[in-house]
């Protein structure tokens, strides 16, 4: 039977012995406590030369009883340096991160290093798809139709209604305002081009960008990390089975396929919902509306406004995918990415739609 904890207090000295486990010390712990507590106010020398076992519960006890440094003489047996070591370095690493205070010149570069670091991970995983889908040119066999396709539906086909009831709203919401000012001015007829230009060319697209990021790119990143916390991207690695051809890509593929016919149906519930809305307030027939709205609404505005979704859509998935891949196997990085991965998507679905503004500005103008 192994011998229990004990502690004897002797002028200018602590000498420890016997076996200091958790277990030994368990039922002994609080009066254990209490004493190394009273022996550490005179700052004594230590002797644990006669300790013949010694746990990690024990060396953190010993520790933080020191104050987290070394006492200033210790007799240690050679086998105990170890234990002691991993202690001091866990402890000071914690109180350093615990205790230290950033500067305010660090918090930019923090972020500056943060972005850097986010660009690398999204341009090597873009260059990892390029790598991909020209293996996949070469063995066509080898293409993830199952996946891909799952993917459209969705991305695509289960976001229809609340697209729809969404895009119908806004649309109700444009006309009934726009209404009340074009009243005042005697500008009934320009409704068309209001509802048109804004829904066709501006809101359908970022209105879906919105959604989708919202709904179908967490639903990604989520996806993905749970495979990161369960180790299936791990197992499908050590298969030989490449986890972008049939977990990034068919995402990737699917959502940038489906976000053009979402944009284009999500703009064609919107415009439903502003005639409608034109038809109570201002008397405007709905033949009326739809034969002048090809007049107000040059065609080159639709291939922009499809073309923003193909963007947005490749955008979305890329991301969702790159903080999918990125999560950590615990809950709090999980939900940490999957917020990231929807709030950087809909800040470069803005920053994009604003470039998309300034390189088309002269095309798709009504003529005059």
């Amino acid at each position: 039977m192994s011998a229990a904890p004990s502690l004897r207090v002797e002028p200018g000295k602590v000498l420890l012995a016997g076996t200091w486990t958790l277990a030994a010390m368990q039922a002994a712990l609080p009066a254990l406590q209490h004493q190394l507590e009273a022996a550490a106010l005179s700052n004594p020398a230590w002797d644990l030369s006669q300790v013949k076992r010694l746990d990690s519960a024990a060396a953190i006890l010993l520790w933080r009883t020191w104050g987290n440094i070394w006492p200033a003489e210790i007799t240690l047996p050679e086998a105990l340096h170890e234990t002691f070591a991993r202690v001091a370095k866990l402890g000071s690493s914690e109180v350093h991160t615990a205790s230290r205070t950033k500067n305010i010149l660090e918090i930019p570069g923090q972020l500056l290093l943060t972005l850097l670091a986010e660009l690398y991970g999204v341009t090597a995983l873009l260059g990892q798809i390029l790598l991909d889908i020209s293996h996949l040119l070469r063995h066509p066999g080898e293409l993830p139709w199952k996946e891909f396709t799952a993917n459209v539906y969705k991305a695509g086909a289960q976001a229809l209604p609340v697209t729809a009831l969404v895009g119908f709203l806004i649309g109700v919401t444009i006309s009934y305002l726009s209404a009340l000012q074009l009243r005042s001015f005697g500008a009934d007829i320009f409704i068309v081009n209001i509802l048109g230009m804004s829904i066709i060319r501006e809101l359908g697209p970022v209105l879906v960008a919105v959604l989708v990021a919202g709904r179908s790119g967490s639903a990604m990143t989520a996806q993905i990390g749970v495979m990161r916390v369960t180790e299936e991207i791990d197992a499908l690695s050590t298969m030989g089975v490449s986890r972008t051809v049939r977990v990034v890509l068919p995402k990737i593929a699917g959502l940038t396929v489906a976000m053009p016919l979402l944009v284009l149906w999500t703009s064609a519930m919107a415009l439903l919902g502003g005639m409608l809305a034109a038809l109570l307030q201002l008397d405007l027939s709905l033949a009326y509306f739809l034969d002048n709205l090809p007049r107000a609404v040059p065609v080159a505005n639709l291939y922009i406004g499809l073309g923003k979704g193909l963007v947005f859509g490749f955008i979305i998935a890329l991301l969702a995918c790159h903080f999918g891949l990125r999560v950590k196997p615990n809950t709090e990085s999980l939900a940490a990415n999957t917020t990231t991965s929807v709030v950087s998507a809909i800040t470069m679905v803005i920053l994009v739609d604003a470039v998309f503004a300034v390189l088309t500005r002269h095309i798709g103008l009504p003529s005059l």
